[in-house]
C-alpha cells in the first residue's frame, strides 16, 4: 500500500487537518502517517480551545521513522506555528524524501487577505524555501500573493481574464524555483453563468480554471479537503488535472450539503457522505 507523511495539526472539532486528511486519504487507499504538529481541543477559529504544541516531538517522530525505516510515497505538508517547525520539516525531507517520493505543501499562512497570527516574516521566507522543494504547492490568492510577493487588494479586484493573466505571470518566479505545478485554490468570481469558486491549475506552459458554482458561504477544512485529494491522488498516479476536478467537485458537494442542513461553517463541511467518490475503481 501507498504510504504518504501527513505534517499537520490534530483538532478535535473542525474537521479540519488530520481529522480531514486521514478519511481521505484512507478511502482513497493510501495509508496516511500522521506527523502532528500540534494536538488542539478544536480548531483555532473556535471562541475557545486547548492547544499542545508538539514542535519538540516532531523531532522524535523522525528519530523513531528512521529507525524503522520507513519508506513514504508522499510527503505532504499543511500548518505550520512557527519557523520552528519548518526547520523540522527540513529535516525530515532530507531524511525521507527519496527518488519517486513527492512533495505536496499546503502553505498554510492566512486568507481573505489577512494573515493568521502565527505569521512572521521569517515564517514566510522560510515557507518560500519549503514551497520551492515541493512538486505541487496548493495556496489559496492570500498566500499565493504573500509567495509571489503580490498586492491581494489589487490582484483580487481584477476581472476574471486579467486576474488569470495576471496571476500565470506572478507564478513565473515560484515555477521557476522549483514546484512543477501550482494550484491557486479558492478563488471566487463572476463570468456568463454567474458567480463561481474556482481553482487555478499553473505550470510553466499553461493555466486552467476548474471552477463550481459560488455556495456564498466558506466552511473550515475545505482547502485541506481539497490538497489530501491532492496528495491520495499523486500517490495513485493520477494526473493533476483530474485530481483537482475530482477535489473540486467533491469539496462542493460537501460545502453544497452543509449549507442545506444549516451546517456551522466553524464545525467544517459534512463531506463523510462523499467520501465514496474517492475510492480507486471511481476513477477512470
Amino acid at each position: 500500500m501507498k504510504k504518504i507523511a501527513v505534517i499537520n495539526d490534530l483538532s478535535g472539532f473542525g474537521k479540519c487537518s488530520l481529522t480531514a486528511a486521514i478519511p481521505v486519504l484512507s478511502v482513497m487507499g493510501v495509508q496516511p502517517c500522521p506527523l502532528p504538529t500540534a494536538v488542539l481541543s478544536a480548531q483555532t477559529g473556535y471562541p475557545s480551545y486547548y492547544l499542545e504544541d508538539f514542535t519538540d516531538k516532531m523531532e522524535e517522530f523522525r528519530l523513531e521513522w528512521e529507525k524503522l525505516e520507513a519508506e513514504f510515497d508522499g510527503i505532504y505538508t499543511g500548518f505550520v506555528a512557527s519557523e520552528a517547525q519548518i526547520e523540522h520539516i527540513f529535516r525530515f525531507i532530507e531524511t525521507f524524501r527519496r527518488k519517486g517520493t513527492f512533495l505536496l505543501v499546503d502553505p498554510i499562512m492566512g486568507d481573505d487577505g489577512n494573515q493568521y497570527d502565527m505569521f512572521t516574516e521569517g515564517l514566510l521566507q522560510k515557507m518560500k524555501k519549503l514551497t520551492f522543494m515541493a512538486d505541487v504547492i496548493t495556496p489559496n490568492l492570500t498566500e499565493f500573493c504573500l509567495l509571489a510577493d503580490g498586492d491581494y487588494e489589487t490582484v483580487s479586484r481584477l476581472s476574471f481574464q486579467l486576474q488569470v493573466q495576471t496571476l500565470r505571470q506572478m507564478a513565473e518566479g515560484i515555477l521557476q524555483n522549483g514546484p512543477d505545478t501550482v494550484v491557486v485554490t479558492g478563488i471566487h468570481f463572476t463570468d456568463q453563468e454567474g458567480d463561481k469558486i474556482g481553482n487555478l491549475i499553473l505550470t510553466e506552459h499553461d493555466a486552467r480554471m476548474i471552477a463550481f458554482p459560488y455556495i456564498g458561504q466558506s466552511f473550515s477544512g475545505t482547502g485541506d479537503l481539497f490538497a489530501s485529494v491532492l496528495a491520495g491522488g499523486m500517490a495513485r498516479g493520477d494526473s493533476i488535472e483530474d485530481l483537482c476536478r475530482l477535489a473540486g467537485e467533491f469539496t462542493w458537494k460537501a460545502m453544497e450539503d452543509s449549507v442545506k442542513s444549516g451546517a456551522k461553517n466553524i464545525g467544517g463541511t459534512e463531506f463523510e457522505r462523499h467520501l465514496g467518490m474517492l475510492l480507486p475503481e471511481r476513477i477512470g
